[in-house]
């Protein structure tokens, strides 16, 4: 049951969304145990953010929730690949990409709890 929402101001064309959103997909396998069978994404761009005093320069927020737990080393493989496709796919430098990870304990989905 991962979620990854990324919040970006740079301005993102519809290939471009496509392309990020199946980068993120495959990569959300480097958490064990998850796979992008039931991972929800959202992609927000041009939207106003400001990254040390600077509102110009491309940057992104990027928040991931899991359903459960995972090693630090799992998350530090995960950020590198999400700082790669926004540098690759939406010209966000990792430098101005913060990646934030939460561990979800209760979790619904279609009427149930997990």
């Amino acid at each position: 049951m991962p979620f990854i929402n990324v919040k970006t101001n740079a301005k993102l064309s519809e290939a471009q969304k496509l392309a990020v959103e199946n980068a993120l997909s495959d990569a959300i396998s480097l958490i064990p145990g998850k796979s992008d069978r039931y991972l929800m994404l959202a992609v927000e761009d041009g939207l106003s953010m400001m990254f040390h005093r600077d509102a110009q320069s491309p940057a992104a927020m990027v928040e991931v929730k899991i359903f459960g737990s995972a090693p630090k080393s799992a998350y530090e493989k995960l950020t590198a690949a999400i700082c790669d496709v926004l540098s690759r796919e939406a010209g966000v430098d990792g430098s101005g990409c913060y990646v934030k990870f939460e561990e979800v304990s209760l979790w619904g989905y279609d009427s149930f709890m997990f």
